[in-house]
């Protein structure tokens, strides 16, 4: 069995809880409300600028030139193909350049990203790969799911996120990074599996809970600066 196979075997109900969440199915059927959207993007966006570390990474580890060229490739395309979308939604809801330079990650958002920049910059080539695959793997999966549903693609607000998640070169991108986390952990002893399936499943649980974040606007609680100082 491959090992993403056996990821997917056993975390499949932990999987399937980040695609149902409301925020997801609430892109599908048209219902999600436009200012949890709205939240999700800002969010998201500074996601972004921190999950395109991970390829740079992932091309100083890499021991080919193949594997380093393909990571430049990932980069490229999460810098320029991902955040150019978002500044397109960025447009529609009204959200400007100065606001995305301003913005401040949420809690949810620091944590995770951290989360994966710690395990790459500190780990091997494959607990980088195992810290980034959930967020590409299961966009790919819910994109191809929300677009079987009938005219979600054609959704004025949501449609073209699930048009490019749901796209033949996404997912050829996500393929990759898979047949990667499978080479790489050709032979690999049972705990060094252990190890790097929990790395999958704790990237895994920030999907849901930036789905949740978003879904609820959850940012830092209001709190007076001199009580933090006196605190």
């Amino acid at each position: 069995m491959k090992f993403t196979q056996r990821l997917m075997s056993k975390l499949e109900p932990v999987w399937k809880q980040n695609h149902n969440h409301p925020f997801v199915t609430g892109m599908g059927d048209g219902t999600l409300d436009a200012a949890k959207f709205r939240f999700f993007m800002i969010q998201d966006y500074l996601y972004l600028i921190e999950y395109a570390k991970l390829f740079a990474l992932g091309a100083v580890k890499a021991k080919d030139v193949p594997t380093m060229s393909k990571f430049a490739t990932l980069l490229e395309s999460t810098l320029n193909t991902e955040m150019g979308l978002h500044r397109e939604y960025c447009e529609k809801f009204g959200i400007t350049t100065e606001d995305l330079e301003e913005a401040e990650h949420a809690p949810t958002t620091l944590a995770y990203s951290h989360y994966m920049l710690h395990v790459s910059a500190n780990g091997t080539l494959a607990d980088l790969v195992a810290a980034l695959l959930p967020c590409m793997w299961s966009y790919w999966e819910i994109g191809k799911e929300l677009n079987a549903i009938p005219g979600a693609a054609q959704h004025e607000l949501y449609g073209e996120w699930i048009s490019m998640y749901s796209s033949e070169e996404f997912g050829e991108l996500t393929i990759w990074c898979m047949d990667l986390m499978n080479e790489l952990t050709e032979g690999m002893r049972e705990h060094e599996l252990e190890h790097l399936e929990n790395i999958f499943l704790n990237t895994t649980r920030f999907e849901y809970l930036f789905w949740d974040m978003a879904y609820h606007e959850q940012s830092w609680p209001s709190v007076d600066d001199e009580t933090v100082k006196r605190g």
